[in-house]
């Protein structure tokens, strides 16, 4: 196999050259667009205020890091373009400091109700009924505690909002997503040559953390999963992975995060020589997932694109549906500030498909008692239809198409 094998850890990490610096961070700029984007959204919608909690929807319009705790702390935006903080009197600091766009916060006491204050900012914001939009990844006990203060509110799910803001990248997201792509798919490609009989998946697991460091991302692997043989046949890994032998298949699934941007990309192929069956199903993916890329066209839906990746593998005579040899989940899911996020392409999603969106095209198929094969791309969606950001695996004898490159 071409690029399998043959190289050490130490001589591949010693190769890499930082080069996570070459792309820059979202600019403040956007930051503002995104929230007058959202205030048009919510014009449109006749909603007066839109809620977001700690987490990555307050990061996306604000900019603002915090993560999410016991502790209500997000900010209210209103439709004309206000924004309030919510947060505790003892981190009013902290939110000074991290605060990327200017806003009034108001605060709470420890022994003091922030639902109750969630109302009142509302109230003295002249918004003295109707619906609010609630972040959907607010915790259930805010939600419920708000729900119980005073209030007169219909509270509904920001998604309208939210997703439909997220879903459509910029060009400046899909630059940092493609810088992070680019730098996984090294690490992918130095990982393959590592490989040696009787290594652990935990050897492999700490050199891809470590060679994401060496690109530049300093909090390494945002997560990854090693899997050597029939350990390979469960999609999200097994308790104890098993070390790996000759001839097996090799499934390896990571990423990084960029500047809070995730990349996502699995390669699978066979350590040693590969048999007729392990060919003939790695060979079946590949077309499985290139007919759910040409399935990915503008004014498309995520459901056809799901569709379309499961009429391939019923002419191969695998499934239907999710049935065993198959294909047991969605074909992909949307990326971007989150590994997982919108659109997501399964069954029953009628989202449209339009410029900017990003989703990965992973049509796994899994052969029980045996192995799986995952071949994992993410496309993004432009003027003239779908684009990858990494190119597809080549063949079997030779995985990354190195007797192609120029």
């Amino acid at each position: 196999m071409i690029g399998i094998g043959g190289s050490t850890i130490e001589a591949e990490l010693n190769a890499i050259q930082p080069t996570a610096h070459l792309v820059q961070p979202i600019q403040k700029d956007e930051f503002k667009q995104r929230m007058q984007n959202a205030c048009q959204l919510m014009k449109t919608k006749n909603i007066p205020a839109l809620y977001l909690h700690s987490g990555t929807n307050l990061f996306y319009f604000t900019g603002m890091k915090w993560n999410a705790s016991e502790r209500m702390v997000g900010a209210l935006l209103f439709a004309d373009g206000t924004l309030k903080y919510i947060a505790p009197e003892f981190e009013k600091g902290t939110i000074l400091d991290f605060m990327l766009i200017e806003g009034e916060i108001k605060c709470w006491e420890e022994h003091e109700s922030p639902y109750q204050l969630f109302v009142d900012i509302l109230k003295e914001n002249g918004v003295v009924e109707g619906t609010v939009f609630m972040d959907e990844a607010t915790p259930f006990f805010v939600f419920d505690g708000i729900r119980k203060a005073n209030n007169t509110y219909q509270l509904a799910d920001a998604k309208p909002v939210t997703a439909g803001c997220r879903m459509v990248k910029s060009e400046a997201e899909i630059a940092i997503m493609q810088h992070a792509m680019n730098i996984t798919l090294e690490v992918q490609k130095a990982t393959a040559r590592i490989l040696r009989v009787g290594i652990s998946a935990k050897e492999v697991t700490d050199f891809i953390h470590n060679a994401h460091i060496k690109y530049g991302i300093p909090t390494g692997s945002y997560f990854c999963i090693v899997l050597f043989g029939v350990d390979s046949s469960f999609p999200h890994g097994v308790k104890t992975p098993k070390n790996l032998e000759e001839n097996e298949m090799v499934l390896i699934d990571t990423g990084c995060m960029l500047h809070d941007y995730i990349s996502d990309i699995t390669r699978t192929y066979v350590f040693g020589e590969a048999d007729a069956e392990q060919t003939r199903y790695w060979n079946i993916e590949k077309k499985t997932q290139q007919g759910a890329f040409d399935a990915a066209q503008l004014g498309h839906t995520c459901e056809d694109v799901d569709t379309a990746a499961r009429v391939v593998l019923e002419k191969h005579g695998l499934g239907p549906d999710y049935k065993l040899p198959g294909l047991p989940h969605r074909t992909g899911h949307g990326i971007g500030l989150g590994i997982h996020e919108w659109p997501y392409i399964v069954k029953n999603d009628k989202t449209v498909l339009v410029p900017g969106m990003t989703f990965s095209n992973e049509p796994m198929i899994c052969v029980p008692n045996k192995f799986g094969i995952r071949h994992e791309d993410h496309i993004y969606m432009t003027e003239a239809g779908p684009k990858w950001f990494t190119k597809p695996m080549h063949s079997i004898t030779d995985p990354f198409g190195y007797s192609v490159e120029k």
